[in-house]
């Protein structure tokens, strides 16, 4: 039912109904479809899913981001839950005042302690109904590619091996896991008036490494070995270990390696390519950055380091 026209939805959902209503499109989404909702003054997010999203990988069932967004709110961190409507499937939820960060705003220093705290607050929270692994996702796509003929970065397969031996290291002596986000672009941060951070969008919500929470945010943004490293100190202590840095810096690597498939099979399945948004250059430039990663010099020493094969030296 996700196809029924917004003034039909607002009309069923009883928090609204019957109100001055306005509503507009709120930019930036890439798979749901996102508005803003002004009833009486009062404003709100309509998110209406789109159940071809998680048909074709790219995240988990309806009935679960429902579920997951409900736990993250009871956390505190993501947005309230007004109402649900189950059978479209679409989340009445809070607006959250203040200001979407960006990639610049990320990487700024001061902001790496408010971005930690709300990501340990999250992963405090109430465990996800689903469980998320960088590494399955990543074959879940391949799988998706070659059974819809859809192109891949030139290339890609050259580097199977190298990624084996990054899975592998990040598999010695794994974190707990807990409730994680893992789809922390910039722009599913949002920065309130008394500086607190929120996190938005639960798409592909699962319990899962935090320091995967931690690589993914790096990889987003972009982050430089020091970056990373401030990150890390925010969440983890500044006493964290070189082995919990290398692991972050070798998530970020798979966030880049496993995403690049994100974009090619979006663009195949569910766009076609028509949306005005460039796919393909999204995709290049990921897989720019995981083969920069994964070629470098010091590749080896994180994956040692990561694995307890090293002292407990900085990695990088």
């Amino acid at each position: 039912m996700s196809d029924v026209p917004v003034e039909v939805l607002l009309g069923r959902i009883a928090t609204v109904a019957g109100r001055a209503v306005t509503w507009e499109p709120l930019p930036g989404g890439l798979s749901h479809h996102i508005y803003l909702v002004d009833a009486d003054g009062d404003r709100y997010v309509l998110r209406v899913l789109q159940p071809a999203v998680s048909a074709a990988g790219l995240g988990v069932a309806p009935a679960d981001e429902v579920e997951n967004t409900l736990a993250a709110a009871r956390s505190g961190i993501g947005a309230r839950v007004v109402e649900v409507l189950p059978d479209v499937p679409a989340l009445l939820l809070e607006f959250l005042p203040g200001r979407t960060l960006g990639a610049a705003d990320v990487r700024d220093p001061g902001l790496a302690h408010p971005i930690a705290t709300a990501c340990r607050a999250l992963h405090a929270g109430e465990r996800f109904g689903t469980d998320f692994d960088i590494f399955a996702k990543r074959e879940e796509l391949l799988a998706l590619c070659a059974r819809h003929d859809l192109p891949v970065p030139e290339g890609y397969h050259d580097h199977d091996d190298a990624v084996g031996r990054l899975r592998r290291a990040l598999a010695t002596d794994p974190l707990p896991t807990v409730p994680c986000h893992n789809d922390l672009l910039p722009e599913n941060f949002v920065q309130e008036p008394d500086g607190r951070v929120r996190i938005i969008d639960y798409q592909l919500a699962g319990n899962n490494d935090p320091a995967f929470e931690l690589g993914d945010i790096a990889a987003e943004a972009d982050f430089d070995p020091d970056q990373a490293g401030r990150l890390a100190a925010a969440y983890f202590g500044p006493e964290h270990s070189a082995a919990l840095l290398a692991r972050v810096r070798l998530n970020l690597i798979a966030s880049n390696v496993t995403w690049t498939l994100w974009f090619a099979v979006h663009c195949g399945l569910i766009t076609g390519g028509d949306s005005g948004f460039d796919y393909a250059g999204e995709a290049a430039d990921k897989w720019g950055q995981a083969v920069r990663d994964l070629t470098a010099p010091g590749f080896g020493r994180l994956l040692d380091t990561a694995a307890g094969r090293r002292p407990a030296a900085n990695p990088m």
